[in-house]
């Protein structure tokens, strides 16, 4: 990736691009040398919410108090906040070495200004300067926050706790990590040092803000501060399993084959199908053009609007119960000998909302594999349609419900976007197909399914049996009118 990205519209003005400064701009950038953390390719990983999300719940994705980063930082709304991060620099400059100061600072981070703008997928129309002091006065705003951690009082203005956290929480509002452990290695006088109070930092607000509570065994091990791009991307990584470090893997050529017994019992519903529809083609023939049999593709997982799997409040009455983990999204699985669901517990508050809606948004933004917190926020919208949905899980521990009611949990899992396509999560897959095949296999379920389909929910059906009932009568009617059913009976009587 190139780490200058010059964006130019096809047809331009000549005369509108000083050439000279051009190329000597990037002879310098070329030229330029970077220390061995710059060695390498930086992935552009703070990007613009996809305009499907935004669209649905814009208040998630834009922040409301305070402006981290260029691309809300000129935002009229947000300029009054300025004066808080302001204070913060001021607090942070009296706390570094004698023989420091900010300008000092910004001309330490100066020479970072192309990795800077590499980490950004949207042009940065700032010129260097601009953008370097952004990244002091932000930095020493969001590190002051992570370290106390308290509402701050500007005395103009109270900034509550939860409101700056939400901020921060946004794909939007991020600046590069790099950035953060720069200024803290020029307070601190040691990389070292800074990368620990950097990782306390991180791990504490982590526990804080993360859903999921996992007991400290299953807590990830971070080897490097540096692996991870800005807050957002650690708290990703720190919540999404790797691929290939999940358990239940499954190979999809066995899944395949094993799929092909459920094809032939599909195969039968089918022909079963084909014959109700043939009967309805016979006696209701305008309608039989809205009545045509939907084609489902079994080799492709569902897009998050078609996921097909029955609620919580269906799967308890079939029988499932349902029973926390300690730990996260790897952990769901469905035990087919105890007909147990385990899921991870995991916490809503009035910051889960936007949290895990940036994270969607940021899994949807790298694309690069299968997007696994999507799928379970879908698995979770799937099981969860109602309040008392919300209600078993919480009263089995598997929902911390901190909200005004288990209302609020179902409308916010139901409310969550569906404009994204999805990929291949096996493990989750797995478990989706394993209860939907032990419910599906349920007497009860497929008497009521019956009824449903060929009773409560076909007109059409009740309609003949009514009318062949009628044919019954009119036939009894006739033969007793015949053969004098009623006078015999009247002599027999006498």
């Amino acid at each position: 990736m190139s780490l200058f990205r010059p964006t130019f519209s096809n047809e331009f003005n000549k005369s509108d691009i000083d050439e000279l400064r051009w190329v000597i701009h990037i002879r310098q950038t070329l030229e330029e040398e970077l220390d061995e953390e710059d060695d390498g390719e930086f992935l552009e990983s703070i990007f613009n919410v996809p305009k499907s999300l935004m669209t649905i719940d814009p208040d998630s994705y834009i922040p409301k108090q305070i402006a981290i980063g260029p691309y809300h930082c000129w935002r009229p709304q947000l300029r009054d906040t300025e004066r808080a991060k302001l204070a913060a620099t001021k607090r942070l400059q009296k706390k570094l070495q004698i023989s420091l100061n900010l300008e000092h600072l910004v001309d330490q981070l100066r020479k970072y200004e192309h990795r800077i703008r590499a980490y950004y997928h949207k042009y940065l129309n700032f010129n260097g300067e601009t953008l370097v002091w952004m990244m002091v006065i932000d930095a020493s705003f969001l590190l002051e926050f992570l370290q106390e951690g308290r509402v701050m009082d500007y005395g103009w203005r109270k900034l509550g706790h939860n409101e700056i956290l939400r901020d921060i929480l946004m794909l939007e509002n991020q600046i590069p990590l790099f950035v953060l452990r720069k200024v803290l290695e020029l307070k601190l006088s040691s990389i070292e040092s800074a990368d620990d109070m950097l990782l306390a930092m991180l791990i504490g607000f982590f526990k804080e803000i993360s859903p999921f509570k996992t007991i400290k065994e299953n807590f990830p091990e971070i080897y490097q501060v540096s692996q991870f791009a800005h807050l957002l991307d650690f708290l990703y990584n720190m919540t999404v399993p790797k691929l290939e470090e999940q358990p239940n893997m499954i190979d999809f050529d066995d899944h395949n084959r094993d799929m092909e017994g459920n094809e032939k019992s599909i195969v039968r519903y089918a022909l079963i199908g084909m014959i109700k529809h043939s009967l309805e083609y016979l006696f209701f023939s305008e309608e039989k053009e809205q009545q045509k049999p939907e084609i489902v593709d079994l080799k492709q997982p569902p897009l998050m609007e078609e996921i097909v799997i029955p609620c919580v409040t269906e799967l308890s009455n079939s029988g499932i119960c349902f029973s926390p983990t300690n730990g996260a999204i790897q952990r769901i699985r469905f035990d087919a000998e105890t007909t147990t669901l385990h899921l991870p517990t995991i916490a809503i508050d009035i910051n889960s909302q936007v949290l895990l809606r940036n994270l969607v948004a940021y899994e949807a933004s790298i694309a690069c594999g299968p997007l696994v917190f999507t799928r379970y926020t879908e698995f979770m919208n799937g099981i969860i349609d109602s309040g008392e949905d919300a209600k078993i899980l919480r009263e089995k521990g598997i929902v911390l419900n901190h909200l005004n009611s288990d209302e609020q949990v179902a409308n916010l899992w139901n409310g969550m976007g569906r404009s994204i396509e999805l990929t291949k999560v096996p493990f989750l897959d797995k478990v989706i197909e394993d209860v939907n095949e032990y419910y599906n296999g349920r007497m009860s379920v497929k008497a009521w399914r019956f009824m449903k389909l060929y009773v409560f929910d076909s007109w059409q059906c009740l309609t003949f049996l009514v009318v062949v009932f009628i044919f019954i009568l009119m036939f009894l009617q006739a033969f007793c009118s015949f053969y004098g059913c009623n006078r015999r009976n009247h002599v027999k009587a006498r």
